[in-house]
């Protein structure tokens, strides 16, 4: 789900605040190529971010298909809880059973909004979150990447005119 409120800063520019939930089903696997110990970790983690956003448009306000890029920073609050240990061996080290993270995240987006009415527009979106991991932070031993959350987004765009 994305919420977002947007202002035209000229015809071809644009700034917007959103916010995004999302929530996800994963699976944690561990093993060492040095010993027995082994898991298999059913988790739920859900993420809330909230982003300041700059929009280019490749087209003029009045026009009834606008492409767009867009890149924004902000903040990403990550909260995960495990759901049910599917397989274990040796002593594994697991994850605490919750935990959460909020850090900073950037965010970068394109997509076209397409005129459906005179106040009524329907987008596509497509995104790139990146922040820190803290799922990895979990592990033993610690991932090294940053966690990017892929987005594909459909809806809707009311627009207020002046």
């Amino acid at each position: 789900m994305d919420l977002f409120a947007g202002v035209h800063a000229q015809n071809y520019f644009t700034l917007q605040l959103d916010y995004i939930w999302n929530s996800n089903d994963l699976r944690l696997n561990s093993a060492s190529s040095n010993s027995v110990t082994f898991y298999e970790q059913d988790r739920k983690s859900s993420q809330q971010v909230v982003i300041f956003s700059a929009m280019i448009y490749f087209r003029r306000t009045d026009s009834r298909i606008r492409p767009y890029l867009g890149t924004g920073a902000g903040v990403v609050h990550l909260s995960s809880r495990a759901e049910r240990l599917v397989a274990s061996g040796g002593a594994p080290s697991l994850p605490p059973d919750e935990f959460s993270s909020t850090s900073p995240a950037f965010r970068a987006h394109v997509g076209i909004d397409l005129q459906l009415t005179r106040g009524l527009d329907f987008r596509y979106s497509f995104s790139d979150t990146i922040g820190s991991n803290a799922i990895s932070k979990q592990l033993s031993p610690p991932g090294l990447r940053g966690l990017e959350n892929f987005q594909n987004l459909f809806g809707f765009v009311i627009r207020f005119r002046r």
